[in-house]
């Protein structure tokens, strides 16, 4: 697994698919407290034709590091990365979390950006006031449950009690002081009244059953994006590995039109 260092985290990632493959590279940023095997479905597929880049965030994963506190910050890894392995322009594609590093990174530097792609993520967390409440007594009960109670509510309905225990430990091996303080980073994140200055073509693939982005938030940031695809899928809010070959199918649909 090759890393790079970065502002003392060491940084995994993959980077596979012929370099002089079609279109420019596709970079894959998954969410909070999981890795970059969430996108297996997705490498497997597009590493055939193009080159595809994929890494595991700062305290994720098999990647170190601790002490980061803002969306901003792991926007600045990835395009550290990007700068290391000489890419100049990618499609960005990003879960949950994910989806909002992809943002800000194409918000501060618009010209690396060819297409964006957003799963399951939002430009502002909106909550009601009953729901606030109950987000934010969340974080006092013990780490472990507070971990097993955001992971579970993420899948829809009927997914496999197994894999859902799966991913609630894996999440829960990610250490307290990067998830904490990035709970807050996404609970706070907000750039709904800028993304209307995003003018590269964006697919926003969104699960219908997600409560815990949930699908209207999703509609009103596509009404402030100026060129915005939806698609909606029968899924939870883990898209990713709930319904990997249908998002593997859209994002595909998405860059062929681009490139006929």
């Amino acid at each position: 697994m090759p890393q790079l260092e970065v502002h003392g985290a060491a940084l995994t990632y993959d980077d596979e698919g012929p370099r002089e493959g079609d279109g420019v590279p596709l970079v894959f940023i998954h969410g909070w407290t999981a890795n970059r095997h969430r996108w297996d479905h997705q490498m497997t597929h597009f590493a055939r034709t193009r080159r595809v880049i994929r890494l595991d965030l700062r305290g994720h994963g098999d990647s170190g590091g601790k002490g980061v506190r803002t969306i901003a910050e792991l926007a600045e890894d990835v395009t550290a990365l990007l700068d290391h392995l000489d890419v100049e322009r990618a499609v960005l594609v990003g879960h949950s979390m994910g989806g909002m590093i992809a943002q800000t990174i194409t918000l501060d530097q618009p010209e690396r950006v060819e297409r964006l792609v957003l799963v399951d993520s939002i430009s502002r967390m909106t909550y009601s006031r009953g729901r606030g409440l109950l987000m934010g007594a969340s974080t006092l009960v013990p780490f472990k449950l507070f971990i097993a109670a955001n992971i579970r509510r993420a899948f829809a309905p009927g997914f496999p009690r197994e894999q859902v225990r799966a991913y609630i430990k894996a999440s829960a091996d990610t250490p307290r002081d990067v998830v904490m303080p990035l709970y807050g980073a996404m609970r706070a994140f907000d750039v709904l009244d800028r993304v209307g200055d995003i003018r590269v073509p964006t697919l926003m693939v969104h699960g219908y059953h997600d409560i815990q982005l949930p699908l209207r938030q999703m509609l009103r940031m596509a009404k402030a994006y100026p060129d915005a695809v939806v698609r909606i899928i029968d899924a939870g809010h883990e898209l990713p590995v709930e319904k990997p070959a249908e998002l593997t199918t859209a994002l595909d649909q998405f860059l062929t039109s681009a490139e006929k």
